[in-house]
């Protein structure tokens, strides 16, 4: 492929020099001999001070953003006016423009992305359809399973996933879109099928500023990423920026489909959730439809509503749906149980947010209702450095409403002093008036956490999820809560594992 083929579609203000390309780049560490290597202003760093070192290491022509730079004797250039927009096209050109040859579903929203996303790859599996998987937790294409450096990766990764699926015969592609992704036009030119919207609550308001701001991102979506917009367009009616985008959309997409717990076109009837599964009649445009989902609680009712109707804008049978949302057992880090045969149960989970942590000490709550009086709802959470400090209080005294016992300590500190962080906390917990109390290391936390436990007990574990490392000043470390909380287990005598 030529460097001229390769800017086709793109927007430079200037070019010259037509070189054959072999592969494209944006780290200058991974640039070899033919390389064309796209050097554009990020968040933290600017790939145009690397541009010396791409050219040394054998790259052939150079797509910048920088009007400062001039060009190079005997390399090929493009001054390009944005640089991710750039990148997505360049990358797109080179894979064939993959996105455009398979069928797309994006999700997007505060919480459940990653819940709805999986159901939605189950349900096309049980439709009999490959696809892959784009997303928080991992990547999943045909079989292989790959870790996730960002929910939605930059756009070179992203036409190399496509490419790799379309290779081995996925006509669908399930993907997270977060609003960092939509703010920075990390998707940019990907034609979305379907689009899904789950919810909006406060979080990353240290990027975004404002709710509206975040909810202006998250739009993007439905508005169409340098593309028409969706085909087909997905949405809570029970959430209030979900509802607006209902209004916003309903004239700018082919189809609409909204669910809810009690309306919409997707909605849930005769509700039963229990510690071994969930059940409920779902409305859908077609029938009423029995589900049984080994996932529970009232969060999941929605998650399933969000993948049935997204998987039903795909062409999915009813029956699929049923299959599909039955066949998946669990999602890694989300509710997830460590069972060492302990008489009280403790649970992983990703809540990082005041709903969410709303969300799953209720759920705990309803969860001990079952195992008798006395028993408690135990929850250890930290806060995040590094981001929206408002939020800080507001998620303490969200763990100490839903909590008979809390245990504060910290969650990827990054940059910040963990006890800043956990003071910062510590006014919600305190305006609450739980018992608590502060650990800032976390092994010696969850150990805190778990032995307080009494038989019929829950213990939640919030936060960091599937996460595997913790990250502080000095980088990241590997830490597993599950794997911890399997240590500890067994360290107080129960090994049932």
């Amino acid at each position: 492929m030529t460097f001229q083929q390769l800017l086709d579609g793109a927007e430079f203000l200037s070019q010259s020099g037509n070189p054959d390309v072999t592969r494209v780049e944006y780290d200058s560490r991974r640039v070899k001999p033919g390389s064309v290597f796209v050097a554009m202003h990020g968040e933290s760093s600017d790939g145009n001070r690397f541009i010396d070192q791409a050219i040394q290491a054998g790259a052939v022509a150079i797509v910048t953003d920088s009007p400062t730079e001039t060009p190079r004797e005997g390399v090929a250039w493009a001054l390009v006016p944005h640089g991710r927009r750039a990148l997505a096209r360049v990358s797109a050109n080179f894979y064939k423009r993959p996105a455009e040859r398979i069928a797309v579903t994006g999700i997007t929203g505060t919480n459940g992305k990653s819940t709805a996303a999986f159901l939605i790859e189950s349900i096309l599996c049980a439709a009999g359809r490959k696809s892959a998987l784009i997303g928080t937790i991992e990547y999943h294409v045909a079989g292989k399973v790959y870790p996730t450096p960002h929910t939605t990766p930059e756009a070179l990764e992203l036409a190399r996933l496509f490419n790799e699926a379309l290779g081995q015969g996925a006509t669908d592609a399930v993907m997270e879109v977060s609003s960092h992704a939509l703010a920075q036009q990390r998707v940019f030119g990907v034609p979305f099928d379907v689009a899904v919207f789950t919810n909006l609550t406060r979080d990353h308001l240290d990027y975004h500023k404002t709710m509206e701001e975040y909810f202006h991102a998250k739009r993007v979506l439905f508005e169409g990423c340098g593309t028409d917009p969706p085909r087909a367009i997905v949405t809570n009616l029970d959430d209030e920026y979900g509802a607006q985008l209902a209004g916003f959309s309903r004239k700018r997409s082919g189809t609409l489909l909204t669910y809810g717990w009690d309306r919409g076109d997707f909605h849930a009837d005769k509700a039963q959730v229990t510690p071994r599964g969930t059940r409920f009649d779902m409305i859908t445009p077609s029938e009423k439809l029995a589900i049984f989902s080994p996932l529970i609680g009232r969060v999941n009712v929605y998650n399933i509503l969000a993948a049935a109707a997204a998987a039903f804008a795909r062409g999915s049978s009813t029956e699929a749906i049923s299959r599909g949302v039955a066949a998946l057992t669990h999602v890694p880090g989300r509710f997830q149980r460590v069972d060492c045969g302990q008489p009280f149960t403790v649970v992983v989970d990703y809540a990082h947010t005041d709903d969410a942590l709303r969300n799953l000490t209720a759920l705990a709550r309803e969860f001990v209702s079952r195992t008798g009086a006395g028993a408690r709802v135990i929850t250890l959470f930290g806060c995040g450095g590094d981001r929206d400090r408002a939020k800080r209080p507001l998620m303490g005294e969200a763990a100490g409403r839903g909590s008979d016992f809390v245990v504060l300590t910290s969650d990827n500190p990054r940059s910040e002093d963990p006890r800043a962080i956990i003071n910062d906390a510590l006014v919600g917990l305190q305006k609450a008036g739980a018992k608590y109390a502060v650990e800032a290391d976390r092994r010696k936390a969850i150990a805190l956490a778990i032995g307080d436990a009494r038989p019929g007990d829950i213990v939640l574990l919030a936060g960091k999820g599937h996460e595997k490392v913790q990250v502080t000043r000095e980088g990241s470390s590997p830490f597993d809560d599950v794997e911890v909380a399997k240590e500890v287990l067994r360290t107080s005598g129960f090994d049932n594992v």
